[in-house]
């Protein structure tokens, strides 16, 4: 069984900075892939990056080159640094884990979810 918890979340200015942190609870964190995922009110639940357990990424473009996921496995600890924020990246954001070394940017394909942070960027 796989446990996530978000933290990190908050209300920012547009331009600003957060950084979320997931907390994994696992056996073992080795050979667990990780995503990030957001859902704005009335929208999708929809992709926003992702990490292997060597740190292989990968990034939806609308967040590319502004967001960075990175892990420290010695802490079972991922994380999503997000800079140059908009008001359209407010959404709850769910850090997402499956078994695996693969990428992968659907929902449908992760086994577990935190709980959700909230992340609200002001005009």
């Amino acid at each position: 069984q796989v446990q996530l918890v978000e933290s990190g979340g908050g209300l920012v200015q547009a331009g600003g900075s957060l950084r979320l942190s997931c907390a994994v609870s696992a056996r073992s964190f080795s050979g667990i892939a990780m995503g990030w995922f957001r859902q704005a009110p009335g929208k999708e639940r929809e992709f926003v990056a992702a990490i292997t357990w060597s740190g292989r990424t990968t990034y939806a473009d609308t967040v590319k080159g502004r967001f960075t996921a990175s892990r420290d496995n010695a802490m079972n600890t991922v994380y999503l640094q997000m800079s140059s924020l908009k008001p359209e990246d407010t959404a709850v954001y769910y850090c997402a884990a499956r078994w695996g070394t693969v990428l992968r940017i659907t929902a449908d394909t992760y086994d577990y979810w935190g709980q959700g942070t909230q992340v609200t960027v002001s005009s």
